[in-house]
């Protein structure tokens, strides 16, 4: 400022960096934004979240006092002010270490464990890692868009496979292998399935094994909603079959223990055989650690508590709350003719329902849906394009029946409104 009066210049050295841009339109994140603007603020009843997997904030989920109490003693104690090293603090990784180990072959070792910010930054991590020229990754549709986002960051080529929704979600396996050539570096597996809710068998999980073997890749592993399964199918660690292909597998506290803001997540490597570590990449995870951020110190002081100590009737009580709720979803779908579910719900927190256009007046496809939707109805529900499948819909149904009840009576009303005269 000079004599009061503020200097300008024409150009500036700065301006936004467009692929920061273009890949956070990517996210699911994005996309609520755009369906909370449209909101009707003089709508004054409560707003039916049945578009996001956090039900945290109902009184039904809320985690186990052992964990919150975890927390508490690891603050009080003082011992967890500190920085954390690169890979995460011993007890905690293995403490994460013995508890993924009850569910594999093979006994898994501290060192195989990175701990993270959440999910989301293994994610970060493990793409960052994998990335070189002319790399592609190969991901499922419909799918989680935090790889497609990070992805398109980090500019890997995206190859996109089928689930089959006839086949309740299975990979489409002779696809992969017609997608895969000398560039392609991992196959993302997630189960149980978000967006889908389906759970594999380990029989297809052992097929998924031995593709990525013949094609010479490795297999990511989400799976962030490990043991939220309560259908016929019990849930199996990819894991299981790391003798078979390397499996990096990716998950958190977040969702079994209902605190995804606690945001302590994991990397996993699953490689008895050594291969990773062979082809550089265990120095690359902790190369690209060293430049990145810690979860709280305080988070991974509580780990060996929250891990250990937690009673399996804590876990029994959310399977059943998510199968009386998948139940209830499943059952007011087959009420509403523009929406049908190819295959009930098994695990995870949702559920994808494909939406008939042609039953439907002044709808154009299925954002256009979820635009109107919440601002007639303030009912939120993710439109299939945010998770790759144009014209279908992604409902949650993690939350108190009551919500259920009532946001599945706003679907029917809105539907009743906008259906093609006959």
């Amino acid at each position: 400022m000079e004599n009061g009066t503020t200097t300008t210049r024409k150009l500036w050295n700065f301006k936004e960096t467009e692929k920061l841009v273009n890949a956070s339109n990517l996210t699911i994140r994005s996309v609520f934004d755009k369906l909370t603007s449209c909101l009707d603020t003089a709508d004054t009843r409560p707003v039916i979240p049945l578009g996001h997997a956090d039900p945290s904030a109902f009184p039904c989920f809320r985690t186990t006092p052992i964990a919150e109490d975890a927390i508490a003693d690891a603050v009080r104690s003082a011992k967890f002010n500190c920085y954390s090293p690169t890979v995460g603090i011993l007890p905690a990784r293995r403490a994460v270490a013995e508890y993924l180990s009850q569910d594999l072959p093979y006994k898994l070792s501290p060192d195989d464990i990175y701990l993270t910010s959440g999910c989301i930054q293994a994610i970060e991590v493990l793409l960052s890692v994998l990335a070189r020229p002319n790399a592609n990754i190969l991901l499922p549709t419909p799918g989680f868009p935090f790889y497609e986002a990070r992805a398109a960051y980090t500019h890997i080529e995206m190859r996109h496979f089928n689930l089959l929704p006839e086949k309740e979600w299975e990979v489409d396996l002779n696809e992969v292998e017609s997608l895969a050539d000398e560039n392609t570096m991992a196959i993302v597996i997630i189960n149980p399935g978000n967006p889908c809710g389906n759970v594999y068998t380990d029989q297809h999980l052992k097929k998924v094994a031995e593709t990525a073997r013949k094609l010479g890749i490795l297999v990511i592993a989400d799976e962030v909603y490990a043991h939220l399964a309560f259908g016929s199918k019990p849930f199996v660690p990819m894991g299981v079959f790391g003798s078979i292909t390397p499996v990096i597998t990716l998950g958190s506290i977040s969702k079994r223990w209902i605190v995804p803001g606690w945001r302590l997540g994991w990397l996993v490597t699953n490689d008895p055989n050594g291969i990773l570590k062979e082809h550089g990449v265990i120095d690359s995870i902790t190369g690209y650690l060293n430049i990145s951020s810690d979860p709280a110190t305080f988070i991974q002081g509580a780990i060996p508590q929250i891990l250990e100590e937690t009673k399996d009737d804590f876990f029994s009580k959310i399977v059943n709350m998510l199968r009386e709720d998948a139940d209830i979803c499943y059952d007011k779908i087959k009420d509403i003719p523009c929406i049908t579910c190819p295959s009930k719900p098994q695990g995870s927190m949702f559920v994808m329902v494909q939406l008939h256009l042609n039953l439907l007046e002044d709808i154009e496809d299925d954002l256009d849906f979820c635009a109107k939707l919440a601002k007639e109805e303030s009912l939120i529900i993710l439109p299939g394009v945010a998770v790759g499948l144009k014209n279908w819909l992604r409902i949650t149904f993690a939350c108190e029946p009551s919500y259920l009840e009532d946001g599945f009576q706003r679907l029917n009303a809105f539907y009743k409104r906008h259906a093609k005269k006959q």
